[in-house]
């Protein structure tokens, strides 16, 4: 388990990058944020991960009750093993996430913007994709705000 000194400053490092460069975004006070990227949001959260270090976990949920098929499904693996980082996932409730995580103890800035950034982009792009092919709703439309 993490000392909470660890996830404190991990904490205040996510708050002043997301301050300076996502001004909109929102903050729970509890290591967890919220960004709107076109018509989806990306929650940003904060967590221990091993004594020494934290883990910055970027999740936006992209798309909710899509009609999920085999051959949805393996649409997304095979986009998974397109894209650089991060992967599609599939909730308990069949809602499609994108998500992407890293390291909190020698975070920069420009890694959290570019995670931040590059987790939004392909949720608000995928998100029409999948409702074109499988129905659903994008987190927009579906009222997600998180």
């Amino acid at each position: 388990m993490n000392d909470n000194n660890n996830i404190k400053a991990t904490i205040d490092k996510v708050n002043a990058i997301l301050k300076k460069n996502f001004p909109g975004h929102l903050s729970f006070g509890d290591g967890t944020f919220t960004i709107t990227r076109g018509s989806s949001s990306i929650m940003v959260s904060v967590k221990d991960f091993v004594r020494s270090e934290t883990i910055i976990e970027c999740v936006a949920n992209v798309v909710t009750g899509a009609n999920v098929t085999p051959d949805l499904m393996k649409f997304l693996l095979r986009k998974n093993v397109e894209l650089h980082f991060g992967a599609f996932g599939l909730l308990f409730d069949d809602t499609i996430t994108y998500s992407h995580s890293i390291t909190g103890s020698n975070l920069d800035e420009n890694e959290l913007i570019t995670t931040v950034s590059s987790v939004g982009f392909i949720a608000d792009y995928y998100d029409d994709v999948i409702v074109e092919m499988a129905g659903g709703k994008r987190a927009a439309d579906a009222g997600i705000e998180l």
